[in-house]
């Protein structure tokens, strides 16, 4: 009698599952669903001598991805339009199994912040011992990443999703944000955890490393698809080109604004605009004279690791090119500490965060136009595991979990 095994069951959000279909004639071909209600993958594949599909080893051989991923139903799910459900893996003419994959990890207690004017949720192991502590930063969407800090807390962290502007009690726009408020974080962190690094992604990873360039609490810093130069503000207002016409710095130290790269507005850029079409935000970006000295963030004051993360194809901004100004001034300055930059030459934008999440989206609403993410599905979901997986490595041995 045929059988799908889905092992585990119940386990993190970013825990790899092993999928099998056994008991199948041999050579006869099933049809695998993944499926969360709103979004569904789902792929053709053929038994092997002894009657099994295995994920792990087997490719499909028509639907949603190609090639061997034990994964691939996941981050290859695309819309249907309902509303959101269970988790369920079918295999037709089989039967199904509901998974519980958890947002929270068992073990990981989760408390609101709201002192010292901080705004975020901390996640932690739900015992008495001490933990390294991360806080994590988003980017331009603004808001809190309660999921990574929650899966992080998983790995052993004390991880604390701050919001620093789009968000109750903070800033509505990424304008003149305060340096300082990061810098209280750390030090309320630190109060309560042991070493403490920084983590975010495309602004927050640029802000990840200004950061840690200015507090010497900071033990390590990751930034993925983020910068080693100062950009400029997010402004006001609900249509893009107004947004980026808003003349600011993003970020303050000492009531000072922090001196930015400023956007360039090509002719490309207004066209894409008003005619309509999927805007690729990084020619907003123009480094073609060089990057300002004053822009260059010195991240070779960081008192410990640095792990840059970038995406050859990134469309929202030159991710590659702006970190690897970070990694330069490291090598140049014989960092003493451990620095890399991975670059993932065929990923799009949407690399940060945590694993096994649909990438099928390459185009998304920005502020009255589409953004292209740029990339490729398959290549954002293996680079998002790898950074995922280095990420939580680094923060291992730089922290001394």
């Amino acid at each position: 009698m045929a059988e799908i095994l889905v092992d585990p069951r119940t386990a993190p959000f970013d825990t790899a599952l092993s999928i099998l279909v056994t008991g199948l004639p041999a050579h006869e071909s099933v049809v695998l669903r993944a499926s969360t209600g709103d979004h569904a993958a789902e792929a053709e594949f053929v038994a092997d001598e002894r009657g099994v599909v295995d994920l792990s080893v087997h490719a499909p051989i028509a639907g949603s991805y190609s090639g061997v991923d034990p994964m691939g139903l996941f981050w290859s799910m695309t819309p249907t339009g309902e509303r959101p459900g269970p988790t369920v893996v079918s295999a037709d003419g089989v039967g199904e199994v509901v998974l519980d994959r958890q947002t929270v990890p068992a073990g990981v207690r989760r408390t609101e912040v709201r002192e010292g004017g901080l705004v975020g949720v901390l996640f932690e192991p739900d015992d008495e011992a001490t933990h390294p502590g991360v806080v994590v930063l988003g980017g331009s969407e603004g808001g809190l990443h309660e999921l990574d800090a929650a899966l992080l807390a998983g790995h052993g962290f004390a991880a604390l999703a701050l919001a620093y502007f789009g968000h109750e009690g903070v800033p509505d726009d990424l304008v003149e944000i305060p340096l300082e408020y990061v810098g209280d974080a750390v030090r309320w962190l630190g109060a309560r955890a042991g070493a403490v690094g920084v983590i975010g992604g495309s602004r927050g990873g640029e802000l990840a490393l200004l950061a840690g360039a200015t507090f010497p609490e900071i033990r390590a810093v990751v930034s993925v698809v983020g910068s080693g130069v100062v950009t400029q503000c997010v402004g006001p207002g609900h249509l893009l080109l107004k947004k980026l016409d808003h003349e600011a710095a993003s970020w303050t130290l000492g009531g000072r604004p922090v001196p930015y790269l400023p956007y360039s507005i090509p002719d490309e850029l207004r066209a894409k605009v008003v005619d309509g079409d999927p805007v690729p935000l990084r020619l907003a970006y123009d480094l073609g004279d060089g990057v300002p000295e004053a822009a260059e963030i010195p991240v070779e004051r960081i008192a410990g690791g640095v792990l840059l993360l970038s995406s050859g194809r990134d469309g929202v901004w030159p991710s590659t090119e702006l970190s690897e100004v970070a990694e330069d001034r490291l090598t140049a300055h014989d960092h003493p500490h451990r620095h890399e930059h991975v670059v993932y030459p065929e990923a799009g934008h949407l690399i940060a965060g945590p694993v096994y999440r649909p990438t099928t989206g390459v185009t998304g609403p920005g502020p009255g136009v589409t953004f292209s993410y740029g990339g490729s599905p398959e290549a954002t979901a293996a680079a998002r595991e790898d950074a995922w997986r280095r990420a939580v490595e680094f923060f291992s041995d730089q922290l001394d979990t």
